[in-house]
């Protein structure tokens, strides 16, 4: 009788554990055999053990350290792990320009399951049968702040791993968390978003036994422990919606009729990048009168207040009826 299904089975299984053994850090066979189940491929976990146990024999880049039980494997830090078929250039491009923008927004696990891809597309961008031109395109793009350049604060990788997996998985979060005045707090939070303003980045949660949401700074919190409890994602709850309201701005959500009066050369931007769909100027000699419908928040305060004595006459009326 054939063996042939038994073996691709074999080799599907062990590629998949081949992408999934990480660099830098260690994984165990438990862990492994999770991630495969969560992908969709259901095996025991003597399987995975055997599997495992095979690679590391036939691989000698793959370190199993016997040290620690379970055991753990990862690749050597020099070896160039599973290198992925025919990767075009464009390709190439495009996962390093996704590595840059995305490293902060992606599930950690999520991100470390991607690094055999993002170190194949930096291998394939330097290597000789690599166009200059293609080579040269990453220092040609760039994204650029839109105000005062700040360093980012440091945020502990362990806290970000555990918040980003707490989110990715519905898990109930223990944080241990400092606030701005300095007052500490440990407390069980309900993940429900993660968004980057700026240099920072801020975790939008439900504190246990409450229904409203809070955001906090990732750089203050002390530490993070991924809870075994899961939750229902709140259905009344919607990230973009939260945003739309102002509340990363410092808002509650309440629209105005914002109108003032702004210097030509100030406000020539405006007519470029209105300040919202209903936007109305009225054309003066030495200025433009501008009105529009936004959230008022105190970053609008702050945003109105930079143009100095450019900006005149501002007004604000609700726009609840």
């Amino acid at each position: 009788m054939s063996k042939r299904p038994d073996s691709l089975e074999a080799l599907q299984i062990s590629h998949e554990l081949l992408r999934r053994i990480p660099k830098g850090r260690t994984v165990t066979a438990s862990e492994l055999h999770q991630q495969l189940a969560e992908a969709g491929f259901e095996r025991d976990m003597r399987t995975i053990q055997r599997q495992l146990e095979t690679l590391s024999e036939f691989y000698e880049d793959i370190d199993r350290n016997e040290d620690t039980k379970p055991f753990r494997y990862s690749w050597k830090e020099r070896s160039k792990g599973l290198m992925l078929p025919s990767l075009s250039t464009q390709e190439s491009l495009l996962l390093m320009l996704a590595e840059q923008q995305l490293r902060s927004l992606l599930p950690a696990r999520l991100m470390k399951s991607m690094e055999g891809f993002f170190a194949q597309a930096h291998s394939d961008l330097e290597s000789k049968a690599t166009g200059q031109l293609d080579r040269e395109w990453l220092e040609k793009v760039r994204v650029v702040s839109t105000s005062q350049p700040l360093l980012p604060p440091k945020i502990d990788p362990t806290v970000f791993e555990q918040v980003s997996n707490a989110l990715y998985g519905n898990n109930w979060l223990d944080v241990d968390y400092k606030n701005a005045a300095g007052k500490r707090i440990s407390a069980r939070v309900m993940p429900l978003g993660l968004a980057q303003q700026g240099p920072r980045m801020y975790l939008v949660c439900r504190f246990d036994g409450y229904d409203n949401e809070r955001s906090l700074a990732l750089h203050r919190i002390l530490s993070a422990r991924t809870s075994a409890f899961t939750f229902t994602r709140p259905k009344d709850f919607d990230l973009k919606q939260f945003d739309d309201d102002g509340r990363f701005g410092y808002g509650n959500g309440e629209h105005i009729r914002l109108s003032f009066h702004i210097e030509k050369e100030a406000g020539f931007h405006l007519l470029e990048s209105p300040l919202s769909a209903d936007q109305q100027v009225v054309e003066q000699e030495d200025s433009y009168e501008i009105s529009a419908t936004v959230v008022d928040t105190a970053i609008l305060e702050w945003w109105l207040r930079g143009f100095g004595d450019a900006v005149t006459n501002v007004a604000k009326v609700s726009t609840k009826t």
